[in-house]
């Protein structure tokens, strides 16, 4: 055979390959997307600049905006099971961040910087008043960004598991530069994508991670989860790139040292170093409140959402 007709064979080959690829990754999406488990009902949109933002709004009170944790996977279904205790003293809004659940996930490089405008935005526009704040895990730095740039539109900030100040601080470089670009890619970029955000990856993080008691997890949960990783078509890999390139993370310890806001941070037992952490934060900001919940690990308030929500009742509560 002649090195043209074994060039040819190759380009034919690898093109076969990668459609094959594309059709794989494409019925991946649309069959976690074909039964829209989420409950959409009383759901509103906020239409942001950079994308529609999918909130909800329940309950009466002084206002209460949840905000989950900053993973391709996650939604505001990570607090419904908080929603009713709270509503019952609170305006609850909830929202699905950019490139997570049934909000739009554009196709751009995902920041910090950026959530922090979205979350002042939406403050500002949708809100509109001094508003108590919760968040989890990565989204708590910039809650805290967001806060020390503007600290007339919050009261009190509650933190889930906050990220350390090392992972704060972690910025990118050569190597997940590198990473970012393949994940960037149409074909291999989606496959990696799927894998790293399929049914099994999803019920292994929580099993790991998530929860500290595995007979807890609920399979809707997994499946909800499953489904808001997957809407929005492949577009959704740009916040997993972002996350793995770092792009998310800033470093917080000049807002946290500087804001006079009560906090209180909340820690699962289980979770990893935690208690570091909370010396970290509380080294910075000597008037942090903490308590850890027993028997939890990452998601307390999806795992014991009554005394979760009974502890950030308490909080916020008080005079």
């Amino acid at each position: 055979m002649s090195k043209k007709s074994k060039l040819t064979k190759g380009i034919l080959l690898g093109t076969f390959t990668a459609g094959v690829i594309a059709a794989i990754n494409k019925m991946i999406f649309l069959k976690a997307a074909s039964k829209d488990i989420f409950s959409r009902e009383e759901h509103k949109i906020y239409p942001w600049r950079f994308g529609d933002i999918f909130y909800t709004k329940t309950g009466e009170g002084k206002p209460l905006l949840l905000i989950h944790d900053l993973k391709t996977a996650s939604s505001g279904y990570e607090w419904n099971q908080m929603v009713r205790q709270l509503s019952k003293s609170h305006t609850v809004y909830i929202i699905d961040l950019l490139g997570c659940g049934h909000s739009q996930k554009p196709n751009l490089t995902y920041t910090n910087f950026l959530y922090v405008q979205m979350l002042t935005d939406f403050i500002k526009s949708v809100i509109g008043h001094r508003t108590d704040v919760a968040a989890t895990g990565s989204s708590c730095s910039f809650v805290i960004t967001a806060c020390g740039n503007n600290h007339e539109l919050f009261d009190k900030i509650v933190l889930i598991n906050p990220d350390s100040m090392l992972k704060c601080g972690q910025v990118p470089n050569h190597y997940v530069k590198a990473y970012k670009f393949l994940i960037d890619l149409p074909v291999i970029g989606t496959l990696i994508y799927n894998i790293a955000n399929s049914r099994r990856s999803i019920a292994e993080k929580f099993l790991t991670v998530n929860f500290a008691d595995p007979s807890l997890i609920d399979p809707d949960t997994i499946s909800q989860y499953h489904q808001s990783a997957h809407l929005g078509d492949s577009s959704a890999r740009a916040l997993y790139s972002s996350i793995k390139g770092n792009y998310t993370c800033l470093p917080i310890g000049y807002a946290l040292k500087r804001i006079d806001n009560s906090i209180f941070v909340i820690g699962g037992e289980y979770e990893e170093s935690i208690q570091e952490t909370i010396s970290q934060y509380s080294d910075l900001n000597p008037v942090i409140e903490w308590d850890i919940i027993k028997d939890t690990a990452h998601l307390p308030q999806m795992e014991k959402p009554v005394k979760t929500a009974k502890l950030m009742e308490d909080f916020l509560e008080a005079q």
